[in-house]
């Protein structure tokens, strides 16, 4: 298997038709990475990985509105060492915030960073919440923004936002189930996931994989996007490996921040792809007309590893004992 982490970061891609074999190609890595002592986490918006993680006692982290699991998002900016640490993290928790309140005009983008500041700066043995924040700026006359923001703390969204943090990244694999999260909701769910694990590697460095299923669901909200595409360009200062994959190429390399993605990631892995998809991607990785052939007619399970500068065609193959782990086909699982 290629050593992602042997490679100048250990970022990849995964570009793939549905049905191609991406996420049970995935599961193979996930399961070897772990063999080599990697902790993996995994952000699930389809329930792909449950049966993995009850193969391998992961922990299963279901996310919903209903779950008794908290992540609380000012968790995000409590682990800094200098100011221009407590910078990023201010500048993490705005685009949280900003997601949540469907965008934020300079006013209110100031307004944030003060209260954020003024949050910090009152808390004493616990973490600061969500409603926190909101008293804060109810303070500063910031009421439009507040009222975009009221379902979260007081509304029929306040259990699932303004609780504390109660889930840990501990054990070798972690699932973050999000399929049950209203469709509106996952991006911000993603993104506070996302944060919050990079506040745990920065806290405490440590050869990790991070896996986002479905990632063109970040790229829909320029604050999402540009929160991973800073976490995937500094992850190797961290020990981390981020892996995203998605089936809509065309969406991440029509991005600005899909496209910086895509060249911050050292490892690209491409699977069967279309006539709608194949020209971008033939022109984002400079591939040959063999290799589009090889794209557009490859079975599933077959892909073409882009490694540095190395191009190789695989198939991803489980071991015998690997596939009992991974499959979700019925007809293997119910038999």
């Amino acid at each position: 298997m290629l050593d992602r982490f042997s490679l100048h970061n250990a970022n990849s891609i995964t570009f793939a038709q549905s049905g191609s074999g991406k996420s049970y190609t995935t599961k193979v890595e996930i399961l070897r990475q772990l063999m080599q002592g990697t902790k993996v986490i995994v952000i699930d918006p389809e329930r792909e990985y449950k049966n993995l993680s009850e193969s391998v006692d992961g922990t299963y982290i279901k996310l919903s509105t209903r779950s008794k699991d908290k992540i609380n998002p000012f968790d995000l900016a409590t682990t800094f060492h200098s100011k221009d640490d407590l910078s990023e993290h201010i500048q993490d928790l705005t685009d949280v915030i900003g997601l949540m309140a469907e965008g934020l005009d300079k006013s209110e983008k100031a307004a944030v960073d003060r209260a954020i500041l003024k949050v910090y700066k009152k808390a004493k043995k616990s973490q600061p919440r969500l409603q926190d924040l909101y008293a804060e700026l109810h303070d500063l006359g910031q009421l439009q923004l507040c009222e975009r923001l009221e379902r979260y703390i007081s509304g029929s969204l306040a259990g699932v936002f303004n609780s504390h943090t109660n889930i840990e990244l501990d054990n070798r694999l972690v699932i973050f189930d999000i399929k049950d999260m209203a469709s509106n909701l996952r991006p911000i769910m993603m993104l506070i996931i996302s944060n919050f694990v990079k506040n745990q590697v920065m806290a405490s460095p440590e050869k990790r994989l991070l896996v986002i299923d479905e990632g063109w669901l970040l790229l829909e909200h320029e604050q999402s996007a540009r929160f991973v595409a800073g976490l995937v360009r500094r992850a190797r200062k961290y020990y981390l490996g981020v892996s995203i994959i998605s089936q809509q190429a065309n969406d991440f390399l029509h991005s600005e921040y899909g496209r910086a993605i895509a060249s911050q990631s050292a490892l690209r892995i491409l699977m069967r792809q279309d006539t709608t998809t194949i020209r971008g991607v033939v022109d984002e990785f400079n591939l040959s007309e063999y290799e589009q052939s090889f794209l557009l007619t490859c079975e599933r399970g077959d892909a073409l590893i882009v490694a540095d500068q190395n191009h190789v065609a695989v198939r991803v193959v489980a071991a015998d004992k690997e596939h009992p782990l991974i499959t979700t086909n019925p007809t293997e699982i119910y038999a």
